[in-house]
């Protein structure tokens, strides 16, 4: 390669780092954020009483031959219920942010030879999910662990597929107590451009449903509105 060639190549990629929007770009969460609390297998019967899980997927329509994402995955409670029901011909990608946990996920996947299943790690303001690949994307009670809320929209937004969605299920109390009002989740992914198409309460619980498509183009960075801390109780 001539020397002017490699120059050219050098601005080039050089350029292309440049567009790759900084962390500092974002605007920060403006509100609490919940510590991580890990999923644990002795809760999944407690879980299966509620119905949650069936209902969350009857909402979401989930399909055969579906490909969905399992952000935040945890122990895989969910995972391995959707696994099932998207059959052979679709597939699940659990992710989760904590190696340990994504370990453990990838044994029980494993040892359940659940063969339509990936299993990845993820990055707390990014996770890392392939661009246009999904037809949902599962965010099942760790929204308000999110960190930086605004940079991980941006990001998970891109890989839903044109007529995907996003489907979020959190709690209608403070974020401290691990929960998100639905008035600060739908300002949050409003701000990135991301419409609601369902909402619902889920029986039984403070927990609800909610489903987002993509309304309007990606915003770039610096033109993120950020949101007032909403507090349910002051509504």
């Amino acid at each position: 390669m001539s020397s002017r060639a490699l120059a050219v190549l050098l601005i080039t990629l050089t350029a292309a780092c440049r567009a790759e929007p900084q962390p500092n770009e974002f605007p920060k969460a403006g509100r609490d954020v919940a510590p991580i609390v890990n999923d644990s297998f002795s809760t999944e019967d407690a879980r299966d009483r509620t119905g949650e899980a069936e209902e969350v997927m009857r909402l979401a329509e989930v399909a055969p031959g579906m490909s969905v994402a399992d952000v935040g995955a945890g122990e895989g409670y969910y995972t391995i219920r959707l696994a099932p029901i998207v059959g052979r011909r679709g597939r699940v990608l659990a992710q989760d942010i904590v190696r340990v946990t994504r370990d453990r996920l990838a044994q029980r996947v494993q040892r359940e030879r659940l063969d339509n299943v990936a299993v990845s790690l993820g990055m707390p303001a990014n996770p890392m999910l392939p661009a246009h690949s999904f037809d949902r994307i599962f965010l099942v009670h760790m929204y308000h662990e999110v960190t930086q809320p605004y940079e991980f929209l941006w990001n998970l937004r891109e890989s839903l597929k044109p007529d995907g969605l996003v489907i979020v299920v959190d709690s209608n109390r403070p974020v401290k107590r691990h929960g998100m009002p639905p008035r600060q989740l739908l300002c949050e992914f409003a701000a990135l451009g991301l419409a609601p198409t369902r909402t619902s309460q889920l029986a039984g619980s403070d927990a609800y449903f909610a489903a987002f498509k993509v309304a309007r183009a990606r915003p770039r960075p610096d033109q993120i509105r950020p949101c007032a801390e909403h507090d349910p109780s002051k509504a």
